[in-house]
């Protein structure tokens, strides 16, 4: 499919919402988007200043020094030990890294990418983009006697907050292998997991030695800065797993100028060695979910799925549509479940990325 066929933007198709939320007299609440709200800690801001004398080009494989910090992280955050600093790669943010992948892995006509039927839209845009086929699945029996060149995973999922299991998984990489499919799992709310958890781990990475069997051959795992770090603003993200297929990545992106910019690498290098900060945004989030959560079950709404992530999945089991209408009369703006797939159809995606005071305007207005 040329890029020009490409869909059109979903939150556009709000605009009417919007103009509708925006008429209360207590102002808008915009729960639509995952966009950070909270500052830039201060560590990450001094981290960039530190780093603002940079007169020359920066390594697109990023420093050894960055990719030993973010295998460290996945050895001490992700039960992923055996990361080799040479299959890390640092992305301008997240979304490219998904959006491109099909293309710089050299996918076309005739190759299929697969992914959730119930998933973030870039995943099918990436297929469209490099020409591919993009199928959403509930499960690989529905790939057939034809699997997918590239698969991928979301988990914890956006929109709704799914973790997948370390049993799921592992069946997945073994599926993968015997197919020689490449497994791509974007896991970019990982530290936002809200399931009580006796290791102190985070959601399971496709990374994770109970995943994999301490070898990433045929597996990428993507991570973003964005939310635990509230870096979205610097595009800090990074992508590890296969040294060889990393390494064909980086070829690639050498051609094509893709390289993290030098002050946002030693942000990202630091990001991944301070747990302090990131326990301070996932509180911040954690009393904010409370709060709105227990509103909209207060008002007849139902949750589903969302242990994890920055949104809650709601429905009133009816068109989502309609769903966004009356929270639009609301003044609280959230996005459709159809800008997921046609199985969100009942559901709307309701963000937990708003100022304490807007979160608890949205909990009044819901109680009102």
């Amino acid at each position: 499919m040329p890029v020009t066929d490409l869909p059109d933007f979903p939150w556009d198709s709000l605009a009417e919402a919007k103009a509708t939320a925006c008429r209360h007299p207590g102002g808008l609440v915009d729960l639509s988007v995952g966009t950070p709200v909270d500052p830039t800690p201060q560590i990450l801001q001094d981290a960039l200043s530190a780093a603002a004398d940079a007169p020359g080009y920066p390594q697109v494989w990023g420093t050894p020094a960055l990719r030993e910090a973010v295998s460290s992280w996945f050895a001490v955050r992700r039960n992923a030990p055996g990361v080799d600093p040479d299959g890390v790669l640092p992305t301008i943010g997240s979304k490219e890294f998904v959006a491109w992948l099909p293309t710089l892995l050299g996918l076309g006509h005739g190759d299929v990418v697969g992914f959730p039927e119930v998933a973030y839209p870039t995943y099918d845009v990436g297929a469209r983009i490099a020409g591919a086929d993009p199928q959403p699945a509930t499960g690989l029996l529905q790939y057939g006697p034809k699997a997918p060149r590239l698969l991928w995973l979301n988990t914890p999922g956006n929109p709704h907050g799914q973790v997948l299991p370390v049993s799921h998984l592992a069946k997945v990489v073994d599926w993968a292998r015997n197919r020689g499919v490449i497994v791509a799992s974007d896991e970019c709310y990982a530290e936002l997991d809200w399931r009580a958890d006796p290791d102190g781990l985070t959601t399971p990475s496709i990374l994770d030695e109970r995943v994999c069997g301490g070898s990433h051959e045929g597996l990428l795992a993507v991570y973003s800065l964005s939310k635990q770090s509230n870096l979205a603003g610097y595009r800090a993200a990074f992508a590890a797993g296969d040294p060889q297929l990393i390494s064909r990545l980086v070829g690639v992106r050498k051609h094509a100028g893709m390289i993290v910019p030098w002050p946002v690498q030693r942000v990202i290098e630091a990001a991944v060695t301070d747990v302090t900060h990131v326990a301070e945004q996932r509180a911040r989030y954690a009393a904010r979910r409370t709060r709105l959560r227990g509103a909209l079950e207060a008002a007849g709404w139902r949750i589903d799925h969302s242990e994890a992530g920055l949104y809650l999945w709601a429905t009133q089991g009816k068109p989502c549509r309609a769903s966004v209408d009356d929270l639009a009369q609301l003044g609280v703006l959230a996005a459709p479940g159809d800008f997921y797939g046609a199985a969100g159809a009942q559901h709307v995606r309701i963000a937990l990325t708003a100022t304490d005071e807007r979160i608890a305007a949205a909990a009044a207005r819901l109680g009102a």
